[in-house]
């Protein structure tokens, strides 16, 4: 029984990576224009009913892409002592705008996100939310800064290296910056730097 179990639990796990993978070439390819169950059945091989009992719909079957992918949802909460801090903002602002910039289909759906509030995405948020008010509250208990200041910092720049990311599909020029070129977001990068030097001298 014991192993029929393990069996089973691989199957799943096996499926779920099928279907992840999928959804995640049609949204490349296509966009949401063709994303229905029957295609997203079709393209995985994968039955309907299994869609629905592993995911519940296709839109939970997104919002799993994005919980797999997402870097706030799955940044590490160790941080480091106070003397490394700078350095370890500085890298993890720049690893946000790679991983990114760097996957088309996780920026559309964030845009699909920003337009839907079914009960899938308000869990999504709440995933989301919860890891950044851990680290804030790390952050603050490191250096002392009020909870609230770090966490205005923070959605400050987080939503604005969001939002840049998502725009440079459309717009390649803000503020003067070429949002379209790794010169612009290397700028923006050394901005930010310098934001955290300000923040947290040495």
């Amino acid at each position: 029984m014991k192993a029929k179990s393990i069996t089973t639990e691989r199957d799943r796990e096996a499926t779920e990576k099928r279907l992840l993978g999928t959804i995640g070439q049609m949204i490349n390819d296509n966009g949401f224009e063709k994303i229905g169950i029957n295609a997203v059945a079709a393209q995985s091989g994968v039955s309907k009913i299994l869609v629905y009992r592993y995911f519940g719909s296709v839109e939970g079957l997104m919002a799993a892409y994005i919980r797999q992918h997402d870097f706030w949802i799955n940044l590490p909460q160790e941080i480091p002592d106070r003397s490394q801090l700078p350095a370890f903002l500085r890298k993890m602002f720049r690893e946000q705008i790679e991983q990114l910039r760097s996957n088309p289909t996780l920026r559309r759906l964030y845009r699909w996100e920003l337009s839907s509030d079914n009960e899938m995405i308000v869990k999504l948020r709440q995933q989301r939310e919860n890891a950044g008010l851990q680290l804030i509250e790390k952050v603050s208990d490191l250096t002392g800064y009020p909870q609230k200041e770090l966490a205005a910092m923070a959605s400050i720049v987080t939503a604005s290296i969001t939002y840049l990311v998502m725009l440079e599909d459309f717009c390649p020029v803000y503020n003067g910056i070429p949002l379209n070129d790794n010169s612009g977001w290397e700028q923006i990068i050394c901005g930010i730097d310098h934001l955290i030097d300000k923040a947290f001298p040495a």
